[in-house]
């Protein structure tokens, strides 16, 4: 069975990454989550968008996956991300790949001016990194409303899908 590896990027809580690796170890089927030392984001900081670039912090992410059949890697960060096209994006991965990151900061209700709750924020983050970790194993965005590879444009349609896969992309993940 696989294994994944948690990378916070910058500053992430380990406690939270804790959080986080207990659920998604609940959720799909890695025989072991390994949290590594964080990655300074520095090196992909656009400095005029104040954003980082999540294709960069993918290439140094995949770099850093540990060798072995199915093996993922997945950054955690605590800045928002961007690709040249969009003007943020909640992550990134890598189609078919081994490598994942996401960001906190949209996910965050406080972002949008609403009270901090730490409840929402790992809900979220848990339905991001399945998103996520589903395109590592090919799977592309899903049109069913209970499926959590269904696209997000903000952080509503995050709440409204479920932590969970369709029967046809789980099918496709434990292929």
């Amino acid at each position: 069975m696989p294994g994944l590896t948690l990378v916070p990027v910058g500053a992430v809580p380990a406690g939270f990454l804790s959080a986080l690796s207990a659920r998604i170890v609940s959720l799909f089927a890695f025989e072991t989550v390994r949290a590594r030392d964080p990655l300074d984001p520095s090196f992909s900081r656009d400095p005029e968008r104040g954003q980082l670039h999540s294709t960069r912090l993918l290439e140094a992410l995949a770099a850093a996956c540990p060798p072995g059949d199915g093996e993922r890697i997945l950054g955690v960060a605590d800045a928002d991300l961007f690709i040249p096209i969009l003007t943020f994006v909640f992550g990134e991965a890598q189609l078919s790949g081994p490598a994942a990151v996401l960001s906190l900061t949209r996910l965050r209700p406080e972002f949008y001016g609403l009270p901090r709750d730490d409840s929402v924020l790992l809900a979220r983050t848990v339905k991001e990194a399945l998103h996520e970790l589903g395109h590592t194993y090919g799977l592309l965005h899903c049109r069913r409303p209970d499926c959590v590879m269904r696209a997000s444009t903000n952080a509503g349609e995050v709440d409204l899908k479920p932590a969970l896969f369709c029967r046809s992309c789980a099918a496709a993940t434990r292929s």
